[in-house]
This record gives structure tokens, sequence and C-alpha cells, in this order.
């Protein structure tokens, strides 16, 4: 059977690391019909995974539903003109369900954790539909109808969620649902912390190796077996390359300027930080603690979408993008059509800039400079009557209409409709490109760059060439990541047009 092979780690121009992969990194091998749902490193994607459950318990409720109704003898005709009130009792059923954590890997690894929550659901939200149906005189199902369907829906989730264990625990087993960890810090306490998690039957993580700063005798190339992978300075480009989900530091708390050291290295990247409590002399109040495989640890930043989240900003790229695409297409037409008979030349233009976890991606644009004049890397910004833009360049320009062709990058899944907005390999603030002037300016490529976003929405959009333009753009990007909510997405693209009108700084 085919198969998809891995990537090797070291697969970007960085520093060279010592790579030092999972002794069981070969075992990757994905048959290629579920190739989608797998990583380059042969790992379970955790929001698939999820969003298929949400999507089995949608289609039980739906199918129970219409069970009960003809078990209760409903015809044909009513029959039909009940499911469309199904849209009102599934969804509600789903969100309490999301609400009380009943979609996580951890929950759904236990069965018995899940009879309790589904069993909860299912009674709040058809005792609320049957009182708000009662209330105000809306017929949502019947007395037997709702006591039917309400039975047949807790039995069929309950149900479907042992085969959904089963699978989540093979993955997990096999190494394809664990979380790719790397230990910080190396002596004693990174090996009474590797010991500790491999005492854990429940296959939680999978770790990679050890970076330690020390070259004494305290620190030795492999600690209980796990490689030492390289010093802190390589640390950020090896979490890029490897797709790291989990750092735990060893480093004490009490060593608080090689603490400091560490943490301002990682906090650009899209990893969730913990700090090891195993051999702390603090003792804080259990609720401050998170565990993982039963060792304590302090949370230290967590990654700026959860697997909940990263579904929810998901399904808001595909849907919305697929609609603005219908949308726009009228406008990008005329935009394309006004091109061709401006000057010569193609009508698309490709840029290489900077996407999530500081990747490379080709953005589209329309083409709004001479041919021979297009500035592929963005080494010199476009300022007020720029020479090299045509006419209908300056007016797409001005009103962002050059910046629709991203919306094809959103439906990729290369950018998102709201984020920081990517910027070009080479761009640059007074002669200093941007990673230089701002201090941890890649912690903005912590999630996918945007069409649209919160500092173009507040009027620093268009040129930066100078540094508070780029500082300010920078807030407001970190703002938004710190801060990302639906309701926070559906502002910014609300907010767009408007911001627009003034085409501030846009030339």
């Amino acid at each position: 059977m085919a198969t998809v092979e891995l990537n090797e780690l070291n697969r970007s121009p960085d520093t060279p690391l010592a790579t030092g992969s999972s002794p069981d990194a070969a075992r990757f091998r994905v048959p290629s019909p579920w190739g989608w749902f797998f990583d380059r490193n042969g790992a379970a994607s955790r929001p698939k995974l999820i969003f298929s459950v949400l999507l089995l318990d949608a289609v039980l409720l739906c199918l129970t539903g219409i069970a009960a109704a003809l078990i209760v003898g409903a015809t044909l005709p009513p029959l039909l003109g009940w499911i469309p009130r199904e849209a009102l009792v599934v969804p509600a059923v789903l969100v309490v369900l999301q609400g009380s954590w009943a979609y996580t890997i951890r929950s759904l690894r236990s069965p018995s954790s899940q009879l309790e929550k589904i069993v909860k659901a299912v009674l709040c939200v058809f005792a609320m539909a049957g009182g708000l149906g009662y209330l105000f005189a809306v017929h949502v199902f019947g007395p037997k109808h709702g006591l039917v369907w309400m039975m047949l829906a807790s039995a069929a989730l309950v149900a479907a969620r042992i085969p959904v264990a089963h699978v989540i625990r093979r993955l997990a087993e096999t190494g394809r649902l664990v979380r790719r960890t790397v230990v910080v810090g190396g002596g004693t306490a990174a090996e009474t912390l590797i010991r500790s998690l491999e005492r854990d039957g429940a296959h939680h993580v999978e770790i990679l190796g050890v970076f330690d700063d020390r070259t004494d005798e305290r620190s030795s190339d492999s600690f209980c077996g796990y490689p030492k992978l390289g010093d802190f300075s390589q640390l950020t480009a090896f979490c890029r390359n490897a797709s790291v989900d989990l750092l735990i530091v060893t480093v004490p708390v009490s060593a608080e300027d090689r603490l400091l050291q560490v943490l301002n290295r990682l906090f650009s990247i899209p990893v969730d930080i913990r700090i090891s409590a195993l051999s702390s002399k603090l003792r804080l109040n259990a609720r401050a603690y998170t565990h993982i495989g039963g060792v304590p640890m302090l949370a230290v930043m967590d990654r700026p979408l959860t697997d909940w989240d990263r579904i929810v900003k998901n399904l808001e790229d595909r849907v919305l993008g697929a609609l603005l695409l219908l949308a726009a297409a009228p406008v990008m037409a005329l935009v394309a059509l006004a091109i061709r008979l401006d000057s010569r030349g193609p009508i698309f233009f490709k840029q290489r800039r900077y996407g999530f976890n500081n990747e490379l991606i080709e953005v589209y644009k329309f083409r709004s400079m001479y041919i021979d004049k297009t500035d592929a890397t963005a080494s010199k910004l476009v300022t007020r009557d720029d020479p090299r833009v045509t006419p209908v360049g300056r007016f797409i320009r001005k009103t962002s209409l050059d910046e629709l062709p991203q919306l094809f990058n959103v439906l990729r899944g290369e950018m998102s409709l709201v984020g920081p907005r990517p910027h070009a390999t080479e761009a640059k603030a007074e002669s200093d490109l941007y990673q230089a002037v701002v201090d941890g300016y890649f912690a903005r490529h912590r999630v996918k760059p945007g069409l649209t976003g919160w500092a173009q929405v507040k009027g620093w959009r268009g040129e930066t060439d100078t540094h508070e333009k780029i500082q300010r753009r920078v807030e407001h990007d970190l703002y938004y990541i710190d801060n990302w909510s639906l309701a926070f997405d559906l502002y910014i693209l609300a907010m767009t047009p408007f911001s627009l009108v003034t085409g501030r700084n846009a030339y």
C-alpha cells in the first residue's frame, strides 16, 4: 500500500541541529487514504480527531431524532416538517457537551467519564426545549417523542464512545496521539522527570530529547537513553522544525536569571510551556498545578489556539472564506480585467512571506506594479506616488483590493481571514529588518497570518517605514493573539470595510 513518508526534522536552512529524533520515528508510515488525518511526523491531528467525533455526534443525534419520530408513529409529511427543528436541538446538545469538556482527548479516552457528560447534556437540552416550547406555545416535539429521542440519543452517543476510546488509545499506544515533548535543562532534575513520565502508562508524551546549556560533568550526551539535542541557542529552530507540542523546563524557579533566559527564547514559538515541579521546594496550592502523566507542572504559556479553538478557527476560515470568495468574485473579475487593460504582464503576483510557525508561504495578490519593476522580496517599501506602481495598482492598493486573491490562501489553509498580516521576507523599517527592530517579532507567527487583522482596523495598515509603525503593528498583533475569540474575529471582519474607507498609510 502506498504510504506517506515523513520529512526530515532539519527541513529548513536554519542553523544545523543535532536532530536526535525519537527512536521510533521510522514507524510512522501512514496509509495514503488516511494521510490527510496525520501531520508530516505521522502524528494524528488532534483537532481533526475531535471534529470527527463532533460530526459523529451530530449524525447520531439527527438519526435518533428521525428514528424516534417514526417509533412514535409520525407520518411522513409531519416527519419532514419536524426535521428542521433538529437544527435547534442538535447544536444545543453539542454546545453543552463542549462546555462540559467532553470534546478533549483526555476525556474521550475514558467512556465511563463520557457517560455522565452525555446524559447530563441530553437531559439539559431536552428539558429546556420542552420547557421553552410549553412557555411560548411552540411545538418542538411531543412528550412521548421527546422521551424516546432522548433515550435513543443518550444510548447511541454512549455506545459510540467505546470505539472512539479504543481508537484514541490505539493511536496513543503507537505514538500517533502523543505530545511531542522536549525537556529543557539537564542534570538530575531532567533524569528524575523523564523516569516519572516513563512510568505513565497512558502514553501522554513522546520525549524527543533534552536541551542543556551546561558543558561540564553535570551534562552528558544522553539522559535516560534520550539524546542531548543541543544547547539553548538551538532550541527555537528545533521546535519549529520538529513540530514540538510541549516544552518541559526543569530549570528551578529559584534560578530566576537562567529561567528567564530560557523562557525569552521560547515565547515566539507555538508550543505549550510547563515548568516541572518535581524537584522544586516551592509548594503552592494544588490548583496551581497541572499534571502530565501524574507529574505536577506549573503552566507558563499555552499555545494561542487550543484544539477546540483551532476547529472553530478553521471552520470560520473555510465557511466564511468560501462565502466571501463567492461574493467577491464579480469584483475580482473586474479588477483582473482592469489590470489586463492597464499594463502588460500577469494578473496575479506571488510573494514569499512568513506564515504560521515562521514557515514561508507564497501569498497571492493582484499585480499592482509594472512587470519589470516588481519587488518579490519587498526589499523597498511602496511610498506615495511610487513610480513602480501602475495607475490601476494605486487604486487597488489604496482600497486593498489587491489582497483579495489571498482568499485562495485562506481556503488552502495557509492563512486565516483574521490574524497578523504576513510580511515579506526582506521587509524593512528605516533600512532595518522588522525582526531587528522589534524584540520578539516572530511571536506574531504563533498563529496563521490573516487577510485582515486588529492592527489594520486600528489604523496601522499599509506602509511601515518607521520603527514606531512596525512596533505598534506588532503590539496590536500580539494583543490579538493573546485575546483571540470568535467574537473578536467577527468584530474585526465587520470593522474592516470601515478601515478601508480612510485608506490611511496605504499607497
